[in-house]
């Protein structure tokens, strides 16, 4: 059966909205329809099956790339206004399915409806910022005749798509994230082969839907399901020109050995840190803390996992702290009121409570927490964990904040950096040498001052540094990674002066 991109959309809708199976099917060669075995995607909170995708066969990846390199040139040939166009519509038509789009992340990742509008919103916010930057992609003309062998020259430069793009995305935020990339990497005029992740299949393809539904080329996405030997096979395929992917740094590990020489965008795993300084205001910080250490469940790579408070603002913090945690309302993610819903599975709540044990038994104090009902896992705080702790080393991804007193600015620093990771980090002062030596000494991609690290703007650079990869994923960063610089060289034609010294005159 064929599928519109809007009949699919309204089906996708439909099913959610009904509480029936969500039916995910992979998109190829132009139309709806996977002949691979079906996978269930059980939601976290309800305990039943919320969707089915079916798997891509070997067929399916080999037609998949092979339809995506030769619709490439195709691609590359449709103006950036047309790119645009297209765009600022995907935008409109993400705001008027809002509601309908976040339940559908609600039952299939456990994420609370109110922060799954959020995400939506996020969405058409990343299309109309690919918008933009698709009218912008420009060129120079290079200062050849400054340089003597350049003289009696033009040199030009122009931003070309890179050719067919692959597109890895994770589950934490499924829908934002698969617009950032399949958003930039059409603004570029690319085709893109997207892999969707196993526990966000429905969600994936009612984006891609979306943008099918607001004109969207067919020759621009093809859409895959399965797991990581899908993946692989798409990361080691020959037309892949640029990879972008987002997820642990395990697998991107795997990702890069898979790729080989391709280009590649990396936004990996982090252990995200916040400073609060004595000359913070606690109250505040500590609120900021506890709204941002648990959103999502902890499941984002700049989620508050350590915070490091100063002594003598430490106890005044932890009870701030404790009773902005206490106010958290924990349950079903469809009802209005809740602020953290279900992580991915019972598997990853159980590793919060597994970490959170071994920290008590290290010597920390566990205030709150430390349990679970399923995979919903009760925010849980840690408080003064040893440096060797797993909360404290490792990325915890879940609904877990470790928080740690400090003495001295530079030892924090210090401790700070000794994370493997360095995506992002917060600071709470207002001392502007304290800023700037932080911003400088931090081994991270981004700080965020006066707010914790879990703050995010679509349409500013984000990514990392270490084992939290490489690249930029915002629209405008973005498309530097999906394009390449072609140069032209005009021999003997120049607009500018040739002359190497005027002639001698007679005064």
């Amino acid at each position: 059966m064929v599928f519109s991109g809007d009949l699919m959309l309204q089906d996708l809708l439909k099913a959610a909205d009904q509480n029936d199976v969500v039916e995910a099917l992979p998109y190829l060669a132009g139309s709806w329809g996977g002949e691979g075995p079906p996978t269930d995607r059980t939601g976290p909170y309800l305990r039943r099956t919320v969707s089915r995708a079916p798997a891509a066969t070997e067929r399916e990846i080999g037609t998949a790339i092979a339809r995506a390199d030769g619709y490439a040139r195709q691609m590359a040939e449709l103006a950036p206004v047309a790119r645009a166009d297209i765009l600022e519509t995907a935008s409109r038509n993400a705001l008027a399915h809002r509601d309908r789009l976040a339940r559908l992340l609600a039952l299939e990742l456990g994420k609370p409806v109110k922060d799954s509008r959020t995400e939506i919103e996020r969405v058409a916010a990343t299309f109309a910022v690919c918008a933009a930057e698709a009218r912008r992609i420009d060129g120079e003309m290079l200062p050849v005749a400054g340089w003597h062998t350049g003289v009696g020259n033009t040199a030009l430069t122009y931003r070309a798509p890179a050719g067919v793009a692959l597109a890895i995305t994770p589950f934490n935020a499924p829908a934002n994230l698969l617009a950032h990339k399949l958003g930039a990497s059409f603004a570029a005029g690319n085709t893109t082969l997207v892999k969707a992740p196993p526990q966000a299949p429905a969600v994936s393809a009612a984006v891609v839907a979306l943008l099918l539904d607001s004109g969207l080329p067919h020759q621009a996405v093809q859409l895959l399901h399965g797991g990581g030997d899908v993946g692989a096979a798409l990361c080691a395929a020959d037309p892949v020109s640029v990879v972008s992917f987002t997820g642990s740094a395990g697998t991107g590990a795997a990702v890069a050995r898979a790729a080989g020489r391709k280009r590649l965008a990396l936004e990996l795993g982090g252990n995200a840190a916040t400073i609060v300084c004595e000359d913070a205001d606690a109250a505040a910080a500590a609120q900021a803390c506890a709204r941002t250490g648990y959103s999502n469940s902890g499941q984002s790579c700049i989620s508050v996992q350590r915070v490091y408070v100063h002594r003598s603002r430490y106890a005044e913090f932890l009870d701030a702290f404790t009773a902005a945690v206490d106010a958290l309302v924990v349950g079903d993610p469809l009802d209005e009121r809740t602020d953290v819903g279900s992580m991915v599975d019972e598997t990853a709540a159980e590793r919060v409570v597994a970490w959170a044990d071994e920290a008590r038994r290290l010597g920390a104090r566990v205030l709150r927490g430390g349990t679970r009902d399923g995979a919903t896992a009760a925010p849980t705080i840690v408080a003064d964990p040893p440096a060797h702790a797993s909360v404290v080393v490792h990325e915890v991804f879940g609904a877990l904040v470790a928080v740690l007193p400090f003495d001295d600015f530079d030892t924090v620093l210090e401790q700070c950096n000794a994370s493997r990771y360095g995506l992002q980090a917060g600071l709470f002062t207002h001392d502007l040498t304290r800023v700037l030596t932080a911003w400088r000494r931090l081994e991270v991609g981004g700080l965020i001052v006066n707010g914790t690290s879990n703050f995010r703007l679509d349409h500013v650079p984000f990514g990392g540094v270490k084992d939290s990869g490489f690249g930029r994923e915002a629209p405008r960063w973005l498309i530097e990674d999906y394009t390449v610089v072609k140069t032209l060289v005009l021999r003997g034609l120049s607009v500018w002066g040739d002359a190497r010294e005027l002639p001698k005159e007679t005064p």
